[in-house]
């Protein structure tokens, strides 16, 4: 009975407690001839006791819930104004639990703010030490072939162009580094503006596919699409970004793919999207490195991906386009079997 009780139960079982003992004390003091006074006398003091004692304690409550209150809701809003105000306490409601409740959900809020703030921050500090990373590998190389030709290199017909053609690759990779992680800051920033048309997306695979055709050769690795495949899909999406998102997937194929393998394409009408996937039958991943795959500068095989070039942002810039369009990424892979890459695109309707 006592749990949870409103301020106007709490003041109406104090006014009747105090009325009960005037009451006791009053009938105690008749029978023992300490008081001369009627019964009835001893009625009407109770009553009015009683009552008394309810608008005092009422009035009193309301004065202290008020600033109490008050002053928790300045804490917890920052010094906002509180919604509970003089003129608004329902002294026949709940109030205590209500702004128990209340700081209990402003405790979870600022715990999982905390929590937020130290998994960016965590996420900040990682990202900083990759991307020095990323950018100190090609610099390294470049001042050290500039200086070894500076020291005299340069006059050995021997290895002189072969150290200008090496600064000169890792210059594009440089280059490629600061041009993918000004995509990713646009993505990022929500400052990327769809282009949506519709599209032939089994036309724009091919196009891609013949883009890449000298990549692929050099590995013999063929490109082609499954079965079911060679008709007509069109969606709706920014053509030039999905070309970019299937130029990382299939690129990325050709680099991990074995020698002698291939990448295919399948595209499936699922009722209102259209999903295409890019599977490959190359080194496949372990399900560990499954969940940062998406992540920026995440490699799996570190030294091996440097070896293939890229910037290590290309999966994640994919992630960031496909989301842009409101539509999903995923993938599956078998360590030594092969990894397909899958999103989805809104169908034409």
């Amino acid at each position: 009975m006592i749990k949870n009780v409103t301020p106007k139960e709490l003041a109406l079982y104090s006014s009747l407690s105090i009325g009960a003992i005037v009451a006791v004390l009053a009938t105690l003091g008749l029978l023992l001839n300490f008081v001369e006074a009627a019964w009835y006398h001893i009625l009407i003091m109770t009553l009015f006791t009683s009552i008394g004692a309810y608008f005092i304690i009422t009035n009193a409550l309301k004065r202290y819930i008020y600033r109490k209150i008050k002053l928790i809701y300045k804490s917890i809003h920052s010094m906002k104004r509180s919604k509970t105000d003089k003129h608004a306490i329902d002294l026949n409601s709940d109030i205590i639990g209500e702004v128990e409740q209340e700081v209990s959900d402003w405790a979870d809020s600022q715990a999982k703010e905390i929590e937020s703030l130290k998994s960016m921050e965590q996420y900040r500090r990682n990202f900083m030490g990759d991307i020095s990373h990323e950018l100190k590998t090609p610099i390294f190389s470049i001042q050290g072939y500039l200086h070894t030709l500076l020291d005299g290199a340069l006059y050995d017909e021997n290895i002189n162009m072969d150290y200008i053609r090496k600064a000169a690759k890792n210059v594009d990779r440089l280059q490629t580094i600061v041009e993918d992680l000004e995509e990713i800051s646009r993505l990022e920033s929500g400052k990327l503006m769809l282009d949506i048309r519709t599209f032939d997306l089994k036309k724009l695979c091919e196009d891609v596919f013949e883009e890449l055709e000298l990549m692929a050769q050099q590995k013999k690795i063929s490109l082609n699409f499954k079965e079911g495949a060679d008709q007509t899909f069109k969606v709706d999406a920014d053509r030039d970004s999905i070309r970019q998102v299937l130029v990382n997937l299939i690129s990325n194929s050709i680099k991990y793919g074995k020698e002698g393998g291939n990448t295919k394409i399948s595209i499936y009408d699922m009722a209102n999207v259209i999903l295409v996937e890019v599977a490959d039958n190359g080194v496949g991943i372990e399900e560990n490195h499954i969940k940062h795959l998406f992540d920026r500068f995440y490699r799996v095989d570190k030294s091996r991906s440097r070896i293939q070039g890229g910037s290590g942002l290309g999966l994640s810039i994919v992630k960031h386009i496909i989301e842009a369009h409101q539509q999903t990424v995923n993938v599956r892979s078998t360590k030594d079997r092969g990894s397909t890459f899958g999103f989805t695109l809104e169908k034409t309707k």
